[in-house]
């Protein structure tokens, strides 16, 4: 009969880290209507010292694995140089080849803040993290099945329960040698972990999206803008609670603060806009009445009567901006030919109505009705005439 050989590995103290989730659940009962529910228990332990860390969830998803990698090493004061991690979802991106697994965007942007490797275990081979395997074994007979009796009807409850018993196993001696978890890692391997960084790990969100038309993304019912080339590109936003950044091919193409309150609200970068755009921005209604009032006069009085025609002045800046660039079309003097004539019509002439006369040459019969007005004095000689008398 052939028995497979295993091989012993010694494990150097600070350099690894083995996390899984437990796979006995936790329960806690809602205190309205006695339902029983489910809550999932996550173990990370040090591969030298078997000193662990042990956190209860509500679920297995990405924010409570991220969450427990930061709980943990703020529990063992800094980090390993290596982390290896069950094939779950939240850890890999499944391709059905071991040599060839992605990484988790999330958590591999994770790992790069606190400085740590990732290298998962094989599929289906506990013997790759014996430590965690081995431990968490420990962790549901001597955590989570001595409070199987108690009753929690709380997260917050349940995890200082768990921290209690925590302390007491880490202090508890080993069974097969001298001293206990707690003292081998404060001895041997605390002072080997890399320091923690200068601030706590925030959680993105990652999702595609296409550039609107209007140069902004969608995102959680606002909008921010992007560089106009990329309108109809499809491009990677990643959103944290202070930040969203947006990514085309993996470069970086704009930056904003995340944006709360109102629905529909938009965050705007002025470089991202056509020039046109904001060539627009820079308009307001004093730039407005002394461009027209240099073309003349009856200009001018349109453009003060359709700046304050408007609740808001700033509803009239496309009117006026259209009307006063009919002066680049037509020339200046027919421009304020046509509206005089306009408040010939009314006080208030629109910029349709201007546009219109100069479109039927109207500003030009009146020109011309006047050159050629007859002379109503038919009986009146010149100095001529007398010459001869």
């Amino acid at each position: 009969m052939k028995h497979k050989a295993t091989m012993h590995i010694d494990r150097k103290p600070g350099e690894t880290v083995e996390v899984d989730w437990a796979g006995d659940p936790a329960h806690l009962i809602d205190p309205n209507t006695g339902e029983i529910t489910k809550v999932w228990v996550f173990a990370g332990v040090l591969s030298y010292s078997k000193y662990p860390y042990v956190e209860a969830f509500l679920n297995e998803k990405q924010d409570a694995w991220i969450t427990a990698h930061v709980h943990m090493f703020q529990w063992f004061g800094g980090c390993p140089r290596i982390i290896v991690p069950d094939n779950c979802k939240t850890a890999v991106i499944h391709d059905n080849n071991w040599y060839t697994s992605e990484l988790n965007v999330t958590y591999h942007e994770m790992a790069e803040h606190y400085g740590v490797a990732i290298i998962p275990a094989r599929v289906r081979r506990p013997k790759d993290k014996p430590g965690a395997e081995g431990t968490v074994g420990d962790i549901s007979t001597r955590i989570i099945a001595a409070l199987r009796n108690e009753q929690f009807f709380s997260l917050a409850e349940l995890n200082k329960a768990i921290r209690e018993k925590l302390e007491r196993f880490v202090n508890d001696p080993f069974t097969r040698k001298d001293g206990t978890r707690r003292q081998l890692f404060l001895e041997d391997e605390k002072a080997l972990l890399t320091p923690l960084p200068s601030s706590t790990f925030e959680m993105a969100n990652w999702k595609e999206a296409t550039v609107q038309f209007n140069y902004h993304v969608y995102l959680e019912g606002m909008y921010y803008s992007v560089p106009h080339e990329y309108i109809g590109k499809k491009v990677n936003i990643r959103s944290t609670s202070a930040v969203v950044e947006v990514f085309y091919n993996s470069a970086r193409i704009a930056s904003h603060p995340r944006i709360y309150g109102r629905k529909g609200q938009y965050h705007t970068t002025v470089e991202h806009m056509p020039k046109e755009h904001q060539e627009y921005l820079e308009w307001n209604g004093e730039r407005f009445r002394k461009w027209a009032n240099r073309i003349g006069p009856s200009v001018g009085k349109v453009i003060e009567g359709m700046l304050t025609s408007q609740r808001v002045e700033q509803q009239a800046y496309r009117g006026c901006m259209g009307l006063l660039k009919l002066s680049q079309k037509y020339s200046p003097a027919r421009l304020e030919s046509a509206c005089a004539k306009a408040l010939t019509f009314s006080s208030c002439p629109s910029f349709k109505s201007v546009k219109n006369i100069l479109a039927a040459s109207a500003d030009q019969e009146q020109e011309s009705a006047e050159e050629e007005k007859p002379n109503t004095h038919a009986l009146t000689r010149g100095a001529d005439y007398y010459k001869g008398r």
